[in-house]
Order: C-alpha cells, then sequence, then structure tokens
C-alpha cells in the first residue's frame, strides 16, 4: 500500500514540513478573490470534506499529560485506496494551482509512526528517510 500527500510550498510550523493544501484552500475561500466555476469546485470539494473525512484525534505519539499542548510531529496521508479522497484532492490542487499556488503530490510507502489511522489516512510521525518534501 502506498500513501500520497498533497503539500504547498509553506511550511508548517508545528511538524516543520511542508504544509498540506487544506489551510491554503480555506484561505483562498474565505480571501473573496475567487470566482465561478472555481468556487463552486473548491466549496464543494471542501464541504464534501467536512462530510466525508474523519477529522484525527491525535498528530503525535505521545500519550503522557499534556500532550494536546505538544508541538504535532504528525503528518496526514490519504491511503491510495481512498480514491474519492483522491478525486477530491485533485480537484483542490487544480484550482490553487489556477492561482498560482504550486502543490506537488508525494507518494510513500513508509510514513513513519503510525498515531491515527482509518479507511482512508494515516498521520504518522515520519522517519528520518520518509520524504516530506515535493522538491
Amino acid at each position: 500500500m502506498a500513501f500520497l500527500r498533497f503539500v504547498t510550498l509553506r511550511r508548517d510550523p508545528d511538524s516543520g514540513v511542508d504544509a498540506g493544501v487544506f489551510r491554503l484552500a480555506h484561505e483562498l475561500l474565505e480571501g473573496g478573490t475567487i470566482e465561478e466555476p472555481q468556487l463552486a469546485v473548491l466549496s464543494e470539494a471542501l464541504a464534501w470534506f467536512d462530510v466525508n473525512l474523519k477529522k484525527p484525534e491525535r498528530f503525535n505519539r505521545t500519550s503522557s499529560k499534556g500532550f494536546y499542548r505538544r508541538k504535532t510531529g504528525g503528518i496526514a496521508w490519504f491511503r491510495d485506496s481512498a480514491t474519492e479522497c483522491l478525486s477530491q484532492m485533485y480537484a483542490l490542487k487544480g484550482v490553487l494551482e489556477a492561482h498560482g499556488h504550486v502543490v506537488e503530490v508525494i507518494r510513500e510507502q513508509r510514513v513513519g509512526y503510525v498515531v491515527y489511522e482509518d479507511d482512508l489516512q494515516v498521520v504518522a510521525e515520519p522517519f528520518a528517510d520518509t520524504q516530506t518534501a515535493g522538491w
């Protein structure tokens, strides 16, 4: 099984790796500069994820007291079998790229120490040799 991650040129301050697309997509949506039909694509994809993708409960391995206050080392990956998620992500990728943002798709076999998983995704703290950037 392979895992896929859609990343931008931004750095995530907590994990220290290239940030995913959701924050950037929400910023574009809230910025009011996007027009139809891309507004519809962006809105529908984000709404689909709100309904169909569980929000991980954890992003770090530790279970010690106060774990929720610690920086999160885990990053989220889609399973390659999550075809509808991937389809929606490619829709987001297209809209973001049409607005001048670079989005790279990373494919990895070994994502790291898994701290959360469901049928569509895993969150893992990456191994030292896990690819976390697209460039």
